[in-house]
């Protein structure tokens, strides 16, 4: 349990460390954009290879789609509350929406993702298995510049460094909470740990379609799609080779 509380805490503190870099530095906003696509093309390689196959592999069909039907209904749920409480996209522009009621979006958006991310974390570890590396190395990718953008937004409208690194932290701890969770109450032997990773494969792949991938397009520019591919090779590659 204390494993899977680290390596989710790890994996999220990626987060944090876009977040000190975004109240430092004042980096470009297609840099940023690149930087989201490069994460986008390791997460739907990660979805593919690493959730998808292997929840394939051990629950079947059925329970495959299932995951995968209540992932994407979770996400898209979650999403729209978020629209009627005045956040047009999950990774903020506050600049373009004003401030109010953003850190409340703002932790609910990290936490649509970042709790599947860190729930097949720990639950990748029953039996004594190994967190995948293609997977962490996806899920770092992709939470360092959704920290960087949303913190140097959030600075800008005032808010403090504290109150800004607090609210990440917080984010940190609740998703290795979730690892801890599901490594103690999922069971090896049963079809908990496919719907699971199903589960988590439908809600990335409809927040990588919804908001990532956008976001990644309007601040990165026609080089996203490029680097969208880079990212995917990168993960494939180390999903393949260990």
């Amino acid at each position: 349990m204390i494993e899977a509380f680290v390596w989710a805490f790890i994996a999220a503190s990626a987060l944090l460390l876009g977040a000190v870099a975004g109240l430092a530095m004042k980096i470009n906003r297609t840099v940023i954009g690149l930087a989201l696509a490069f994460g986008a093309g390791a997460l739907i390689s990660a979805v593919a290879y690493e959730l998808t196959a292997e929840a394939f592999e051990q629950g079947g069909g059925p329970l495959l789609a299932a995951g995968l039907a209540a992932g994407a209904l979770t996400f898209f749920t979650g999403n729209r509350w978020l629209h009627t409480h005045g956040t047009k996209r999950r990774r903020l522009t506050v600049k373009e929406q004003g401030s109010q009621g953003q850190g409340l979006s703002i932790v609910l958006g990290a936490m649509l993702d970042g709790i599947p991310e860190s729930v097949v974390l720990g639950a990748s570890l029953i039996g004594g298995g190994a967190v995948s590396p293609a997977f962490l190395v996806a899920v770092l990718l992709s939470n360092v510049p959704e920290g960087f953008s949303a913190s140097a937004d959030l600075h800008q409208e005032g808010r403090s460094s504290r109150w800004i690194l607090g609210l990440w932290f917080a984010v940190v701890l609740v998703s290795a909470t979730s690892a801890a969770l599901a490594f103690l109450l999922l069971d090896e032997a049963g079809p908990a740990v496919p719907f699971v990773q199903a589960l988590a494969a439908g809600g990335l792949l409809t927040m990588l379609v919804d908001t990532m991938i956008p976001e990644a397009f309007e601040d990165g520019g026609d080089l996203a799609g490029l680097v969208t591919v880079f990212g995917f090779t990168l993960a494939f590659l180390l999903s393949a080779l260990t």
